[in-house]
């Protein structure tokens, strides 16, 4: 049930390791899903393809975070700390992408994009994807965003609402967020219904979709946080995992999709949230929470430059059976050692020596 006790949950528990290791487990669907969408393009055969809808699962969890983080501290930690702060939490691996994008772009043995678009165009691809300023420059990577690192669309939107929230979002009551969340909902149902899904956002062509997500779920975190909207229960990780994976891997049908994906957003993923605060973890689990929120960021930071070069392989090798295939279980394993080898040497040093020396105490 949810919890009435005088004693508020939220201000007892210190910390959301179930929420945690959920991060990580979405950021794993999203690497196996941007595989399987360059190895089966129909995603009507592809077992994993609503795995874009982990990025609206990550917009709800970040808005409950922030607003469970900040909302008591905004106020008087100020607007200059608190972007300092995000900006240390977020954007060196904006940049340790960035240079991985650049790096595969440059060596990418299946094609020489350099020779197309020569030094400049190549700088600003650099620069625009290393300081977040949206360049959908190149039709042969389908015009993304940020051509470099294609899941940088998503930080984009983050970054967004991180300002709206220090600027405003943090200081309105509870009615008027009920009011932007009706607002949001209805702006994602008409996305869903306009372009036949809610995955948009990544392209200059559906530019505006992602606003459309980020609006929607980021304000339903900070309404199931501000609400106090957790649902006691002893499903577990394992329990809450296996609800998450139902979103990523139930049938995907284009005929529908304008239907079913506005459930999971705007209805699931919520819920979601309040069982994965409230629930139950078992200490034999809570490391493995604790590493799978910690690599969820660098994983999905660091793993598209090397999809890149799957893609261009497929494209020009055209790869059947276990050529195709096998190739997929093997990468994933590497892209999360990869992104444990960043975390742990680049990241992690990194991010604490910007906090020692930009930080007031």
């Amino acid at each position: 049930m949810i919890t009435t006790e005088k004693t508020n949950l939220l201000e007892t528990k210190q910390h959301f390791e179930i929420l945690d290791g959920l991060r990580g487990i979405a950021a794993i669907a999203v690497v196996i899903f941007h595989f399987m969408e360059i190895a089966i393009t129909d995603y009507s055969k592809n077992f994993i393809g609503h795995g874009y809808l982990a990025v609206d699962f990550f917009f709800c969890l970040s808005g409950f975070v922030i607003a469970y983080a900040y909302d008591n501290r905004a106020p008087h930690i100020g607007i200059t700390q608190f972007f300092k702060l995000r900006l240390i939490r977020l954007h060196p691996l904006v940049v340790i992408g960035s240079v991985l994008g650049l790096l595969t772009y440059l060596f990418d043995p299946f094609s020489d994009l350099y020779a197309i678009y020569g030094f400049g165009k190549t700088a600003l691809l650099f620069l625009t994807s290393a300081f977040l300023v949206p360049y959908p420059l190149m039709p042969e990577r389908y015009t993304n965003l940020f051509c470099l690192n294609a899941p940088a669309w998503s930080l984009f939107w983050e970054y967004v609402a991180n300002i709206f929230y220090i600027l405003l979002l943090y200081k309105i009551n509870k009615k008027a967020l009920i009011a932007l969340v009706s607002v949001g909902a209805v702006v994602l149902c008409y996305v869903a219904v306009k372009s036949t899904t809610v995955g948009g956002g990544w392209g200059g062509q559906n530019f505006w979709d992602g606003g459309a997500r980020v609006l929607y779920s980021f304000s339903a975190g900070m309404l199931v946080y501000r609400f106090n909207l957790i649902i006691e229960n002893k499903l577990g990780f394992l329990g809450i995992t296996a609800l998450l994976l139902i979103a990523f891997l139930f049938p995907f049908h284009n005929d529908y999709n304008w239907i079913t994906e506005p459930i999971v957003v705007l209805f699931y993923f919520p819920l979601l949230v309040s069982l994965g605060a409230g629930a139950e973890l078992s200490s034999s689990l809570k490391n493995l929470c604790k590493f799978s929120g910690d690599l969820s960021y660098p994983l999905y930071m660091t793993h598209y430059p090397f999809l890149w070069i799957y893609l261009t392989y497929v494209a020009v090798v055209k790869p059947t059976g276990m050529m195709l295939f096998g190739v997929i279980p093997i990468s994933v394993l590497a892209l999360i050692i990869l992104a444990y080898v960043i975390m742990r040497f680049v990241d992690t040093p990194l991010r604490k020596y910007l906090k020692d020396k930009f930080l007031r105490t």
